[in-house]
């Protein structure tokens, strides 16, 4: 028997269309319990960056949209945490005739990898981009080692 060559296409565009409608329905179904605005299942967001600067650690977070007033950072026991909220209201005198841009709040944590000195941190928010800068503890900052000629 020969097959044509748009016989097999038309079978894999076939099976594809029923696996993207399948992913459709298991997404659909995770969201339902958790309401509109929950940031369900994405547990990486928002997303980080953290650098070890020599005596200092720096994170940068990103947070489009708000403001240092929408955003809290906490520093406990060696473990960073961000929390924020969008909220989505109307202006007054308005009326809403679209609104893809939901309200969210969010929070994640992060394991800082040494000690760090809490009074010298500071943390700033710039074109969407939350920084946060911990000192080291002085026990965890890097040694300069003098070489010697033997």
């Amino acid at each position: 028997m020969m097959t044509r060559w748009g016989d097999i296409w038309t079978e894999f565009d076939r099976t594809f269309a029923w696996m993207d409608e399948l992913r459709r329905q298991m997404e659909g179904a995770f969201e339902a319990p958790f309401g509109e605005g929950s940031m369900r299942l994405n547990a990486g967001f928002p997303r980080a960056n953290l650098f070890d600067a020599g005596s200092e650690l720096v994170m940068q977070t990103d947070v489009p949209g708000l403001s240092e007033k929408d955003v809290q950072v906490t520093l406990n026991e060696g473990i960073l945490t961000v929390r924020g909220e969008r909220k989505a209201e109307v202006p007054k005198g308005y009326t809403a005739h679209r609104r893809e841009r939901s309200a969210y709040t969010f929070s994640r944590s992060f394991s800082l990898p040494c000690p760090v000195n809490p009074e010298q941190a500071k943390a700033t928010v710039r074109d969407g981009v939350l920084t946060v800068t911990i000192a080291k503890a002085p026990e965890a900052q890097p040694k300069q080692i003098a070489v010697k000629a033997s």
